[in-house]
């Protein structure tokens, strides 16, 4: 019986299954980019609760955003912002990747000295006059007549109250009121409105603009960012 020679004795590789296992094993799934927005809001609830319900269903933006209801109104605003960025950025070693304001024109006289210092700090205004509550009206009618913010809830109750079929009384820290919304309104009716509003000024006097809304851009903005079919 002959002997294979020392030299051709082949030893048998080990362990290769087990190795090609893990190298599978080690290929991960990319995480999804994740996108910053910081919102501060004049409003400490309205605004707050309506966009947060807006983000917490966008996977890429739930997670790093802030939206900040501060109680505080045009200029005194914009510099609640930046101090809100300076300090989160600092605190969590990350940058914004998108800061916003939301205030109304109200009988404030620094609204557009507002607008214009926010955007010299690289700041978006979702500004409206004259109240945030025309942004939920145009979900369901066209408006280009100033009136009231009681005037505007007004109108938005009756509107819900129509659809629902039994009557609506509209409060300002109703956290549902995104979902209401979107049941019984239209928000792509309420964007193009918004932007038929703003076609109708020329100038850039925007304490002039009533009514009109910015509202419409952080929306679409947001909306922009959708990845997974809401459930």
């Amino acid at each position: 019986m002959s002997h294979p020679k020392v030299g051709e004795i082949k030893m048998p590789r080990k362990h290769s299954r087990n190795v090609s296992s893990q190298k599978r094993e080690e290929k991960f799934e990319p995480k999804e980019e994740q996108i910053r927005f910081l919102i501060v809001c004049e409003g400490e609830e309205t605004e707050r609760n309506y966009f947060n319900a807006i983000i917490d269903k966008i996977p890429t933006v739930r997670n790093g955003s802030e939206v900040k209801g501060v109680g505080m109104n045009t200029v005194s605003l914009v510099n609640r912002a930046l101090e809100i960025k300076e300090d989160l950025e600092q605190k969590n070693d990350m940058t914004f990747d998108q800061v916003w304001v939301v205030f109304d024109k109200d009988n404030f006289e620094s609204f557009n000295k507002a607008i214009e210092m926010a955007n010299t700090h690289g700041i978006q205004s979702a500004w409206t006059n004259e109240s945030f509550e025309l942004w939920f009206y145009l979900h369901f009618d066209y408006l280009d007549t100033g009136i009231s913010r009681s005037q505007y809830i007004e109108k938005l109750e009756k509107k819900i109250s129509t659809k629902k079929g039994e009557k609506f009384k509209y409060e300002k820290e109703d956290p549902r009121i995104y979902e209401l919304l979107q049941k019984y309104g239209d928000e792509n009716l309420a964007i193009r409105y918004a932007q038929k509003l703003r076609e109708s000024y020329e100038d850039t006097n925007y304490a002039k603009h009533n009514p009109c809304t910015m509202v419409d851009k952080l929306v679409e903005k947001l909306n922009s960012f959708k990845q997974h079919k809401e459930l």
